[in-house]
């Protein structure tokens, strides 16, 4: 009588047992810095929506016969307070819109937007909820650490995109058929705790890791200044920005108005764009005006347009494709990085990737917890 042959199941390969390592112990290791960068990045997503609220009427004037000069707006805002400093203007093309600034209280050390009337220099508010965002942008970057916070942050991150692309590996079917592709694509809800946790974190995991390698990546090529430049190298762009290519301001001559060049590039250069911003410290040192036309958010425009004049003649000045390149391209990983790619669609996946991402380090390390109580 022949005896059956019992064949030994097939272990991991190699390959995989690497790859399954290099997925786990690194992410256990920072898990719980992911999970706050994480946190703390879908939190950010909604900011200009946020900022937009709570300005609530304050956005709105009665439209007057004459805007006053930047002069003279500046000079309303030091009366309130000499610490204060403008760092960015927002002119928006709409006549009953206010003028939108953001401060500096170098006092204090804080931030906040004010909402003056562009035709009489009335201050409508000064909303603090941007220094809420503005601090847990540096805890999303830096943990509130400087250097050392962002270098953790950024190590973090390279642990998390490498997690991405070995949970890839990982999820992939050995074999593709209907039991396979059900659980590979699907969440068992009525499944015990154990199993459901693990589809949340297969399954979650997978829908979420384009955006999850976007979000990662161009927080990465944020961090480190080289990427970007390699990534604006690669769209076409110059190897200097905007600022580096304007000329310098000359101390000699007497400046033209700012706002009256803002109100008129959205009138005869941009008519279709919402608003104007111009960075307002870097003015000081130019002699030149940039403006970017589009609709302004907290570290990105949607829809951006740049344009340059001499602040002493009005002439505009020709900026090459090149260098045009180079800002489009570092506006475009911001709005990438913060979900403004496609409008209120492309926020509202940021937001749910976010939650994703949060999740996946602890349903993976509930994963390992099981599994090691078990051994």
């Amino acid at each position: 009588m022949k005896q059956k042959v019992h064949k030994k199941k097939k272990g991991k390969s190699t390959f995989n047992k690497v790859v399954a390592w290099i997925h786990l112990w690194p992410s256990i290791v920072s898990g719980i810095i992911v999970v706050f960068v994480c946190i703390t990045g879908t939190i950010i997503v909604y900011t200009d929506e946020i900022m937009d609220l709570s300005a609530g009427e304050a956005k709105y004037v009665t439209p007057g016969e004459h805007k006053l000069t930047y002069s003279e707006i500046n000079e309303k805002v030091l009366q309130q307070d000499s610490m204060y400093a403008v760092s960015e203007a927002v002119f928006y093309k709409e006549p009953n819109r206010s003028l939108r600034l953001r401060i500096f209280d170098r006092k204090n050390v804080k931030m906040f937007m004010m909402y003056v009337n562009p035709y009489t220099g009335e201050i409508l508010k000064k909303d603090s909820t941007i220094y809420f965002f503005f601090i847990t942008a540096h805890l999303h970057a830096q943990l509130l650490a400087g250097s050392i916070g962002g270098w953790i942050v950024a190590i973090s991150t390279i642990v998390f995109f490498v997690n991405c692309l070995t949970g890839l590996i990982l999820w992939w079917p050995k074999k593709w058929n209907k039991t396979t592709k059900k659980a590979s694509f699907t969440v068992k809800w009525s499944a015990k705790f154990k199993r459901l946790n693990y589809d949340l974190h297969n399954v979650f995991g997978f829908y979420s890791l384009l955006l999850c390698v976007i979000l990662s990546g161009t927080g990465l090529i944020i961090f480190f200044h080289t990427l970007m430049d390699v990534t604006v190298k690669v769209a076409g762009g110059d190897e200097l920005g905007i600022i580096e290519k304007l000329p310098k301001a000359d101390s000699n001559k007497i400046p033209l108005d700012m706002a009256a060049f803002a109100y008129k590039t959205l009138d005869e250069k941009f008519p279709q764009k919402e608003a104007a911003s111009i960075w307002v410290y870097q003015v000081q040192n130019l002699g030149a005006f940039a403006f970017t036309a589009g609709k302004p958010g907290l570290k990105s425009i949607e829809g951006d347009e740049i344009i340059a004049f001499d602040k002493y003649s009005g002439d505009q000045i020709n900026l090459s494709e090149k260098t045009i390149t180079h800002a489009k391209t570092e506006n475009t990983v911001w709005q990438l990085h913060m979900g403004q790619w496609w409008g209120q669609l492309g926020k509202l996946l940021t937001f749910i990737t976010g939650i994703i991402a949060t999740s996946l380090p602890i349903t993976g390390f509930i994963i390992w917890w099981g599994k090691r109580k078990k051994k």
